[in-house]
């Protein structure tokens, strides 16, 4: 679901002083900063896309930030399981695969296994930091051998980048299956939001449940600077049936 990436955020800011009052409602009535970012996830859940839109546009501070959950890895994205093809769409800048990797590579094999539609979901990309990664891509007209070495992974998205990524987005899938918002708390100028969401995985048809606590961190002039989260990742997997080993 695309509004769990819009919602799943961590960072790490100071508390700025206290601001009670930091904007007004389509009634002209004062929100406090609790207010916003109940609003904030509430729409990302129940309003659809346009709601999250314009959240982001209308109460993200130019230079806020939205930070990503930290992870090991190489460091891009592909659009493989929709297109049949692992072609490279998004390349971290400052992560193992930038200087190595470009957008528009396609990866041919990994780790001497050929990439095909079925199996690039088992495709043996796991390892510890620093472990060497082998495969082959293909780049124009032209197959080459290329090697990464997994690293920790930490990068945020600008609030352009966020809208842009939203304005292009499809909005026919936007929400969790269920949502419930269990708290918010204010705390000088961060609030915490405690959320319970649940979807039915695709592979078992058995339902996934998750916490999440999502920071929002606000600047003095009532806006978000900073948004960040924590949730179960583990206990995803294992709802899924996954084990994690090594």
């Amino acid at each position: 679901m695309l509004t769990r990436h819009l919602i799943a955020f961590a960072a790490a800011v100071s508390v700025a002083s206290f601001s009670a009052t930091v904007s007004a409602d389509h009634h002209g009535k004062k929100m406090s900063n609790t207010d916003i970012a109940k609003a904030w996830v509430n729409a990302g859940q129940t309003g659809g896309k346009d709601a999250s839109l314009n959240m982001v546009k209308k109460y993200m501070a130019d230079d806020g930030v939205v930070f990503r959950p930290r992870y090991v890895g190489l460091g891009f994205t592909h659009n493989g399981y929709q297109t049949g093809n692992m072609v490279v769409n998004e390349v971290i800048e400052g992560s193992p695969a930038d200087g190595t990797l470009e957008v528009g590579d396609q990866f041919m094999s990994v780790r001497g296994v050929a990439v095909t539609a079925d199996n690039m979901d088992r495709l043996s990309f796991r390892g510890m930091p620093g472990e060497m990664i082998d495969a082959v891509i293909k780049r124009g007209d032209k197959e080459m051998p290329i090697s990464l070495a997994r690293g920790k992974i930490s990068y945020s998205i600008s609030k352009a980048d966020m809208v842009e990524w939203m304005e292009n987005a499809d909005g026919d899938d936007w929400g969790d299956e269920k949502f419930t918002l269990h708290e918010a708390v204010g705390v000088g100028n961060v609030v915490y939001v405690w959320t319970e969401i649940m979807n039915t995985d695709d592979a078992t048809g058995q339902p996934v449940e998750t916490h999440v606590v999502t920071r929002f961190q606000f600047n003095d002039d009532g806006k978000v600077a900073a948004i960040a989260n924590m949730r179960e990742d583990r206990f995803i997997l294992e709802q899924q049936g996954f084990t994690i080993s090594r």
